[in-house]
């Protein structure tokens, strides 16, 4: 059952006995878990029946036993275990197992297990898929983020420009609430009626819907060197905000899916963006890229964005030269 349908069944008070949330991104475990430890019981009945107990300042027995209580004043009792993966598994899993074998009924037994997958040869874990609900959160891959701020204000009955997705992807990166948190801000001060657009990015993020890399992107793309010169002008100014190791990252995923459309058999719009992994909308500036760049020039960038990348970080350089200088001298030999 994916995160949706489960938060969906909380809503309607239909509960599972177990959760197992585990996973590499914390954003899903936080949402499913705050879910029950917010809306199973009201603030009256949290004082009797609900536990929250942490991993390393406790142990399965006391899990247990507390599972094993029976509610006071409601018809459930919710045992919250965060940070799950702290627990001394290794020694005490089979007390918990017994009791997932003969569970108590009225109680919800939440493990928010972060920051690793939990191992499904186990027979913990194919109990639990049994008799309650077994939630994976994944790590979102950078080329993924853009469409996951889609599909978010989707699910708001919002619209957001691809643009605009794609600066918010670019500068917050894969830590989903962080994002998450950004998009809420946004559903909150942008008109109803409105789409997101890069404006309101610039209004209430604070990127710069002018001079950020995706920006940069664009005018190496249509090799528009002043418009180049100026973004660089504007990184060197505002360094804090565009660090250097973002900015030659996105680079170089950029004109490695520049390469990649060079060699695409089938170049249409649909197949190009699905093979890019982009939002449609983008297809034609990467079209215009590989036009700008031939395959030689587009493998020569990418030789070069290595070799400035390690120039960034201090090789082949001498004590004085400005990170700024080395993104100049970069982009000049891009466009020439």
């Amino acid at each position: 059952m994916n995160v949706n349908a489960i938060l969906a069944d909380i809503k309607k008070r239909k509960f599972s006995p177990v959760y197992l949330l585990h996973g590499e991104e914390p954003y899903y475990i936080d949402l499913v878990s705050d879910a029950l430890e917010h809306k199973v019981l009201d603030d009256s009945q949290k004082g009797f029946d609900q536990t929250v107990l942490y991993g390393k300042d406790t142990n399965i027995v006391n899990v247990v036993n507390a599972a094993k209580r029976y509610p006071m004043m409601s018809d459930y009792q919710v045992i919250l275990i965060k940070e799950a993966q702290d627990l001394k598994w290794k020694t005490e899993e089979d007390v918990l197992l017994k009791y997932v074998e003969n569970l108590t009924p009225t109680t919800i037994l939440v493990l928010a297990y972060k920051h690793a997958k939990f191992d499904k040869r186990k027979k913990l874990y194919k109990a639990i898929e049994k008799v309650g609900h077994v939630v994976e959160s994944a790590k979102l891959y950078d080329n993924k983020v853009g469409e996951w701020i889609m599909d978010q204000f989707r699910d708001a009955g919002r619209t957001i420009h691809p643009q605009a997705a794609a600066m918010m992807a670019d500068y917050l990166g894969t830590n989903l609430s962080k994002v998450a948190n950004e998009i809420d801000k946004l559903l909150l001060n942008v008109p109803q009626e409105q789409e997101i657009l890069p404006q309101h990015i610039e209004q209430n993020i604070g990127i710069s819907k002018d001079y950020n890399v995706f920006e940069l992107q664009s005018a190496l793309a249509k090799r528009h060197a002043v418009k180049a010169v100026q973004i660089v002008d504007y990184f060197a100014a505002n360094p804090k905000s565009n660090p250097m190791p973002l900015v030659m990252g996105n680079l170089a995923t950029y004109f490695t899916k520049v390469l990649k459309y060079h060699y695409l058999p089938d170049k249409s719009s649909q197949v190009a963006s699905k093979q890019l992994g982009v939002h449609a909308f983008f297809v034609k500036e990467y079209e215009l890229a590989a036009r700008n760049f031939n395959r030689r020039k587009t493998f020569d960038i990418i030789r070069l964005l290595s070799e400035y990348d390690m120039k960034s970080k201090g090789m082949d350089i001498g004590p004085f030269t400005d990170q700024s200088e080395i993104l100049r001298e970069l982009v000049f030999k891009i466009l020439n």
